[in-house]
């Protein structure tokens, strides 16, 4: 009999473990007969060998599911009943790998579904923030509305997420081809004025014999450090993935680093705030409204700190002094959540948080673009100029002998 590794949620304790069982279907049965939320169930193999790859993608762009949610919600709220619309979908996608993932929805809806756990057999397209707010849609029959709250919610991330990269690109860029650029001159070009220096029989200027040695360090071990700085890449990305400790300790560096720290602490506190207004606005429970912003998060720190305030109001405490003792959060954010806890509006206050700090992070992201430009610049004028005034000060100090 298989033998198959699970996780799940009981109550509010996670759990795992390792079980043998026919199949996995009969396994999360039994599992969810012992009151266990079952959240990830993995075949063992034979000789179980632990090796994680990379998630093949779904073929699907955020901006195609996005524009598939807000078309969705038109239709909904145009009276179009469920199966047509998926119909609609199904006939208008150009993208052959999400139309045969919607083909599949409206298969499994016709069977008798709901459009929901439809959507979950999907959960590398559909994520549980996006299958539990549609869930909470057809239970309070209010789907038009969440659909349009989804559109909303996923266009603003998306508009957020373009943001930061589309800043983060072009410096990138640049930099790597002044680096390209240097190491070239260094390893290919100054080494044929080192042949001819050698005839000079004369000492060479301190800028120059530096040169000299750079380059030939460069060439005997360039090699060798690019090859290091591609390990100590890939270690760092299989730590992360392997160890939890090293995740979140890496989560937590990269949240108090100098310049970048502020903006990735407040992108991640607005997109939690996003996430978990917008699912408390849709109607989801707040214990599972915390569940799904955390699992969502991408931050481990977010999400161990989302879990122990989870913990907390499971215990029947407020969500601001939980929130207030994990030491994450800033101070306003902690008071704005505790006024709307005390004026019942917790679901605007979330989405007054997030639109707040989406601000900050957009004008952190264009002073930190105007700031690398110069940084940039000043960089490559300093190497190339090194280079130059070191080649050519033994060939002006030649001539001025002759």
């Amino acid at each position: 009999m298989p033998k198959f590794s699970y996780k799940g949620l009981k109550g509010t304790t996670q759990i795992a473990g390792e079980i043998e069982a026919p199949d996995a279907d009969s396994l999360k049965r039994r599992l969810q007969a012992q009151g266990i939320q079952v959240e990830e169930i993995k075949k063992k193999g034979a000789l179980d060998i632990n090796l994680t790859l990379p998630t093949i993608g779904t073929g699907v762009s955020l901006k195609e599911v996005t524009i598939f949610t807000r078309q969705f919600a038109t239709m909904i709220d145009a009276g179009l009943p469920l199966v047509q619309c998926l119909d609609i979908q199904v006939k208008q996608l150009e993208n052959p790998a999400f139309k045969k993932i919607i083909k599949k929805v409206k298969e499994t809806v016709e069977s008798g579904s709901t459009f929901a756990n439809a959507l979950g057999k999907h959960p590398k397209l559909f994520d549980r923030l996006f299958v539990h707010m549609v869930e909470a849609g057809e239970t309070g029959g209010v789907l038009e509305v969440i659909m349009d709250r989804l559109a909303v919610y996923m266009e603003k991330a998306d508009k957020l997420k373009r943001k930061i990269k589309g800043a983060m690109i072009y410096p990138v860029i640049v930099f790597s081809l002044a680096i390209i650029i240097v190491y070239g001159l260094v390893t290919f070009v100054v080494p044929v004025f080192a042949k001819m220096f050698e005839g000079m029989g004369s000492k060479l200027p301190a800028i120059t014999q530096s040169l000299l040695d750079l380059s030939n360090f460069s060439k005997k071990y360039g090699i060798f450090i690019i090859a290091g700085l591609a390990g100590a890449a890939f270690s760092f990305v299989t730590g992360r993935q392997k160890s939890t400790k090293f995740k979140y300790m890496t989560d937590n560096l990269t949240m108090h680093l100098p310049i970048f720290g502020q903006l990735i602490r407040k992108n991640a506190v607005a997109k939690f705030t996003r996430t978990l207004g917008t699912l408390i606005s849709s109607g989801v429970p707040i214990i599972d409204a915390l569940d799904i912003t955390a699992k969502t998060s991408g931050n481990l720190v977010i999400e161990t700190a989302v879990y122990e305030t989870r913990k907390s109001i499971s215990e029947g405490k407020t969500i601001s002094e939980p929130l207030k003792k994990t030491k994450v959060f800033p101070s306003m954010v902690i008071q704005m959540i505790d006024v709307g806890e005390q004026s019942g509006a917790l679901d605007q206050m979330l989405e007054k948080i997030a639109e707040f700090y989406e601000a900050e992070v957009d004008d952190q992201v264009d002073n930190l673009t105007a700031m690398m430009e110069p940084i940039i610049i000043v960089f490559l004028g300093t190497s190339i100029g090194y280079i130059v005034i070191a080649m050519f000060m033994p060939i002006l100090t030649m001539a001025s002998n002759l």
